[in-house]
């Protein structure tokens, strides 16, 4: 079994189901002129089955881990297949203790089932880190998935991607927010899986997963070949993107194909620069996008979005474009002054009528002049 566990291609997987199997006296007789003599104690076989449902699964992909379950199947221990049958008709599951063999067990039940399930979410199952790592396969047959503060890896981006891949045709979100583990590579996995003609992916979220240039590079070159499905992105507190990483995505965003609706980049260490490939990528597609945060955590004083004056005064020019349908601003904690707020007010002014929200808490240096600034916008008719 272990050596089974550690192949990456399965080729063991059902050896070891057939070994297993051979605990049954109905199995033995009817191989009885192979094996020969064979004895096997109940004792025995409860200790195979001890060992089966507290095996160590660290470094394990959660699609070999499935295996288990099968072998427990093959000895006809029904009570683990049993025990998840009662969990998925209960109405109190978060209050039921999962191990990681029912888990196991749970993820393969859930992919197999010919219902899609709407809603995936490993926080709301009430097991140990490493059981909600078994549950992943599971995305295979959902809609929506949220594998959020998992201690994700790149092994099981991998899963992720190849079980997306394979069947790409329910998933609509996917929400993998604070996996800080990601790395370049388990991205790279992923994209795969977004360059996939038959992915139909509308909402991704990567906050706070580590992400760097390498990362984006992958991301927007994915979605540029790919561009029309996805509608909402958000890659905030990634502290590494900074402005290199933004000009790689705006290739995306300049992509005519591009449908995307919701940007999130907040806590990314932008600047002005930043504002400035944004502004001129929106400019040049500007109607689809309806929701920009830029905005900082007021809470935290590292990894600030710095746009400074200059930065608002680029973005002023996609403001201003008569086909930008924009209607959610979050400039929160952006450090801006009464500057800011003239160029931003002469913008909205100039095309008023899109905005429904917009976000400037925390800005210490806008004062009394800078609302005034602002006022001209709100008495503006068409606001």
């Amino acid at each position: 079994m272990e050596k089974s566990l550690q192949s990456k291609n399965g080729h063991l997987d059902l050896f070891v189901r057939f070994l297993h199997g051979l605990c049954l006296e109905s199995n033995q007789r009817l191989l009885v002129g192979l094996l020969g003599q064979t004895e096997i104690s109940p004792g025995t076989i409860q200790r195979v089955i001890n060992n089966l449902k507290e095996m160590n699964s660290d470094e394990i992909s959660p699609d070999r881990s499935i295996n288990i379950f099968h072998c427990l199947m093959e000895m006809n221990h029904l009570s683990l297949f049993q025990e998840i049958q009662e969990f998925l008709k209960s109405e109190n599951r978060s209050e039921k203790e999962l191990s990681e063999i029912q888990c196991s067990a749970l993820a393969f039940m859930l992919q197999m089932s010919e219902e899609v399930l709407d809603e995936l979410d490993l926080q709301k199952y009430n097991t140990s880190e490493r059981g909600r790592q078994r549950l992943i396969p599971a995305v295979r047959n959902c809609r929506k998935a949220r594998l959020t503060q998992c201690r994700l890896s790149e092994s099981h981006c991998e899963v992720v991607a190849s079980a997306l891949k394979s069947n790409p045709s329910h998933l609509t979100e996917l929400d993998m927010g604070g996996n800080y583990n990601l790395q370049d590579s388990g991205v790279k996995h992923l994209c795969g899986f977004l360059e996939s003609p038959g992915c139909g992916l509308e909402t991704l979220g990567l906050e706070s997963c580590g992400l760097s240039e390498i990362s984006c590079d992958y991301l927007a070159a994915a979605l540029k070949s790919n561009p029309s499905h996805l509608r909402q992105l958000d890659l905030s507190n990634n502290k590494k993107l900074q402005d290199s990483v933004v000009k790689h995505l705006c290739g995306f965003l300049e992509s005519p194909g591009c449908g995307l609706e919701t940007l999130g980049l907040m806590d990314c260490g932008l600047s002005e620069i930043s504002c400035d490939y944004l502004a001129a990528a929106l400019k040049s597609n500007p109607s689809h996008l309806r929701q920009l945060d830029l905005s900082n955590d007021s809470w935290s004083s590292t990894n600030k979005n710095n746009l400074q004056n200059s930065g608002v005064k680029h973005l002023c020019g996609f403001l201003e474009s008569p086909g930008c349908g924009l209607e959610t601003l979050r400039l929160r904690d952006c450090g801006l002054s009464e500057i800011s707020c003239d160029y931003l007010a002469a913008a909205l002014k100039s095309n008023p009528s899109h905005l429904r929200q917009l976000d400037l808490s925390f800005n210490n240096k806008l004062q009394d002049s800078g609302v005034k600034h602002l006022c001209g916008f709100l008495e503006s008719p068409g606001c």
